[in-house]
């Protein structure tokens, strides 16, 4: 479903994640998902989004199921919405198509609406709740557990930053091992 809303577009999907994990690709000839989890940034680790040329791998709670997932295209920066989520963070992503799309592992593809700016840098905003709660075994007959914001926006490059840690889950994917 996809609404537009002023200056913004907003997409809510039914995402089916396999692995905890899901991808936002840029739609150049080049790009494709990665093969492997990219690093985290050495100095500045956000955990559950990493970015690598043309693709930001996003981490779920959940291992394997539907989540519940908005993905806000806008022309400036939306804002946190620090009330509704427990885990906020944000990383520099460059698209060269100006175009991007949600991709579940192995499944299907989301279309997304053309970023605002075309080709160049955006920032990503994610915000996460109940990924703690969205464990293997967890009772999904009521919907989704988990829930998920992305927020994309043209921005300059600039440092990987962690807004709000709640979970156990982030702290896990910003110091893995």
């Amino acid at each position: 479903m996809s609404e537009s809303a002023g200056t913004a577009h907003v997409t809510r999907i039914a995402l089916h994640v396999h692995y905890s994990q899901a991808y936002l690709i840029d739609e150049s000839d080049e790009a494709e998902g990665p093969e492997d989890v990219p690093d985290d940034h050495p100095t500045h680790p956000v955990g559950i989004i990493r970015v690598e040329e043309g693709s930001a791998f996003l981490v779920t709670g959940l291992h394997t199921g539907t989540v519940d997932f908005t993905v806000v295209v806008a022309d400036h920066d939306p804002g946190a919405d620090r009330e509704g989520f427990e885990d906020i963070v944000e990383i520099s992503f460059e698209s060269e198509a100006g175009q991007v799309s949600l991709h579940e592992w192995g499944q299907d593809v989301h279309e997304l609406p053309p970023l605002p700016a075309g080709p160049g840098w955006y920032r990503l905003r994610y915000h996460a709740r109940g990924m703690d709660e969205a464990t293997d075994g967890a009772d999904l007959s009521n919907g989704p557990i988990d829930h998920y914001l992305l927020q994309i926006w043209p921005a300059e490059e600039s440092l990987p930053h962690v807004l709000q840690s709640v979970s156990g889950t982030l702290r896990y994917w910003r110091n893995p091992g």
